[in-house]
């Protein structure tokens, strides 16, 4: 099947891959364009993972404040060179992060950023539940890692829904990692709401 320019470009438009890598995947798809946008996205995470090693030490602080100034945060988004931290593409992920830690509430950037003393804190509190305590000891710790998942979703940033979206926050930076082509890091964030306890 001949590949178009028009199908390569909504390609393009729809993935924020590059030109060429469009035309194969439709080439290797028939033209098909769902196909493509899953090929692009199984071969952007994996290229994102190669990435995710590198040194982030660029970047930008940016901010989001909501209703009428009475909630904001400020994140901090590292990225590998400064071209990209000037980009449109980046500085939009950016604002949507601040956006994300101003409406869900987020504790800790990652899984990795939480305290050992907090996490094992919460562990046995989890664990010490009546409910996990009246079930058999085998399955206890199954339990508790399900509802330690359910707390992350809740407290850190990159294990977040993102918006009214099947994917998480975490999947958002891989995807952009992928169209970016330089890793990305939230190294911190702070969350600000008029009369909220210090």
């Amino acid at each position: 099947m001949a590949i178009t320019a028009d199908a390569v470009k909504e390609l393009r438009e729809r993935t924020g891959a590059g030109m060429m890598d469009c035309k194969r995947a439709l080439e290797e798809t028939d033209g098909d364009l769902d196909k493509a946008i899953a090929l692009l996205r199984d071969r952007g995470v994996a290229s994102a993972a190669k990435k995710v090693g590198r040194e982030a030490r660029e970047g930008v602080v940016g901010s989001y404040i909501h209703m009428g100034g009475r909630i904001g945060a400020m994140i901090e988004v590292n990225c590998e060179t400064d071209f990209v931290a000037r980009t449109d593409q980046f500085q939009k992920l950016v604002k949507d992060l601040a956006m994300q830690v101003v409406a869900l509430h987020a504790e800790y950037p990652s899984i990795d950023a939480i305290p050992a003393d907090v996490l094992e804190a919460k562990q046995a509190a989890l664990l010490a539940d009546d409910s996990v305590q009246a079930k058999p000891e085998a399955v206890r710790g199954k339990i508790v890692e399900g509802q330690l998942k359910k707390w992350y979703q809740q407290v850190v940033l990159t294990e977040q829904p993102f918006r009214d979206t099947e994917m998480t926050v975490g999947e958002l930076i891989t995807q952009s990692i992928a169209t970016i082509g330089e890793n990305i890091r939230v190294r911190r964030f702070a969350r600000f709401e008029i009369g909220e306890e210090l």
